[in-house]
């Protein structure tokens, strides 16, 4: 469900895991981008669906213009998607973890990935980071409506 604090509760936890120290990298897999403003101070990062469209594609890219390094050196990036109603969304996540595997954004030695995806997951792309075992451990946060544990279950 939207509105209940999931991409807030995910950016004050990968805050406290940089401030012991570890090394954080949190990846927005929600189409409004918001996973990383407060970590980077800032509105909204620049997506990577968003920067392929501006070069041209995604194999156009550089890792260091998809990735920002914001509070305690947690590195950042948005996956974003198309224009409302036009395209598949889910289909920028797979593509920007792509990107970001295959231009090594994963090797080094960070302690924490956080993909934060979005409350209803309505395609299986949004579900990728769990679906291909990119994640080792999986929280949900949701609210108290039984529609709400549903759909999170």
């Amino acid at each position: 469900k939207g509105g209940i604090g999931k991409s807030t509760t995910t950016q004050n936890l990968v805050a406290a895991l940089a401030e012991m120290g570890k090394k954080v990298m949190i990846i927005g897999c929600d189409p409004k981008a918001d996973s990383t403003r407060l970590i980077l101070h800032a509105k909204a990062q620049n997506t990577i669906m968003e920067m392929a469209a501006e070069v041209g594609s995604v194999e156009d890219l550089e890792l260091e213009d998809v990735l920002q390094i914001g509070y305690g050196n947690v590195r950042c990036a948005e996956s974003g998607g198309p224009e409302p109603g036009v395209g598949c969304a889910g289909r920028g996540v797979i593509t920007a973890i792509d990107f970001l595997e295959e231009e090594g954004a994963y090797e080094d030695d960070l302690d924490f990935v956080f993909y934060d995806v979005l409350g209803d997951v309505v395609c299986g792309g949004f579900a990728m980071p769990i679906r291909e075992n990119k994640a080792q451990e999986i929280y949900i946060v949701c609210s108290g409506e039984m529609m709400a544990m549903y759909a999170a279950n």
